[in-house]
């Protein structure tokens, strides 16, 4: 049974930062592209950053280039996001995915509130 379990949520001051964590259980992180959505109150769900299976080549929606860093530790088997100078359009449910394409298989987590407010 797959798994995926975000952690390190909360509410944090503009121009803040926070790190998401997301472990996995039942699949092995470095053999699928690993992705980090969010979705924000009345709005779709949007790719914030991903980072590939086989070069770890990473990519990023523009709205967060230079601020957020996602990352990968095989060891422990968990994708992390850095989230840095946070502003309150950030504010959103974030999940982590697991995509495989060529099996076109996705698995998702449960999501982590992050909420940048003063």
């Amino acid at each position: 049974q797959v798994q995926l379990v975000e952690s390190g949520g909360g509410l944090v001051q503009p121009g803040g930062s926070l790190r998401l964590s997301c472990a996995a259980s039942g699949i092995t992180v470095s053999r699928w592209t690993m992705n980090w959505y969010r979705q924000a109150p009345g709005k779709e769900r949007e790719l914030v950053a991903g980072i590939s299976s086989v070069v770890d080549s990473t990519n990023y929606a523009d709205s967060v280039k230079g601020r957020f860093i996602i990352s990968r530790d095989n060891a422990k088997n968990t994708v992390f996001l850095q989230l840095n100078s946070l502003k309150p359009e950030d504010t959103a449910i974030y999940y982590c995915n697991a995509h495989f394409d060529t099996l076109r298989v996705d698995y998702w987590g449960q999501g982590t509130q992050v909420t940048v407010s003063s």
